[in-house]
């Protein structure tokens, strides 16, 4: 009697699992992961007209030919995307779920409460990360302002501009 018991209670378990794990499986594929700063591609379903981003400071999206969409990770956490189409209705609803850098090419480096963040790739470099010190940050911002000015200028006017005395 045991063995029977036991055998029609693995049988329930064995049928409830698939009730638990479905929908879990399907919260999964309905988000999308992506690292601050770098891009994620994603299919859209036929005949999108809008499409929405709930906070365009965590992710943005740039629609490219074929149906495709690249979703930006621009700030840590988590928003929505929704596609429409062009009577309103909705043919898409995704999580997006930005992540700070991650593995070990990136070095964070704390003093106290204050962070620094570095590429480690192959050799370290600074590099701007939300959520790094304000010093930190804003030397290595006016530092990228600088170089990229003074490449869209094609001079070194710009560049001795903003060098440092």
């Amino acid at each position: 009697m045991k063995a029977t018991r036991a055998g029609k209670t693995t049988a329930i378990l064995a049928l409830l699992l698939p009730i638990f794990l479905i929908p879990a499986i399907a919260r999964a594929a309905e988000t999308i992961e992506v690292v601050l700063d770098q891009a994620s591609l994603m299919k859209l379903p036929d005949k999108v007209s809008t499409i929405v981003i709930g906070n365009p400071m965590i992710a943005d999206v740039a629609v490219q030919s074929g149906g495709l969409v690249v979703v930006t990770g621009k700030g840590f956490g988590a928003t929505n995307l929704i596609a429409l189409d062009r009577s309103g209705a909705v043919l898409m609803e995704r999580s997006i779920l930005v992540k700070g850098p991650q593995g070990r090419d990136t070095v964070q480096v704390y003093r106290g409460p204050l962070r620094e963040t570095f590429s480690c790739a192959p050799d370290c470099e600074r590099r701007i990360t939300l959520g790094d010190s304000a010093d930190f940050f804003s030397a290595i911002a006016t530092q990228a302002e600088t170089r990229n000015g003074a490449a869209a200028s094609g001079g070194a006017a710009a560049a001795a501009k903003g060098a440092p005395r």
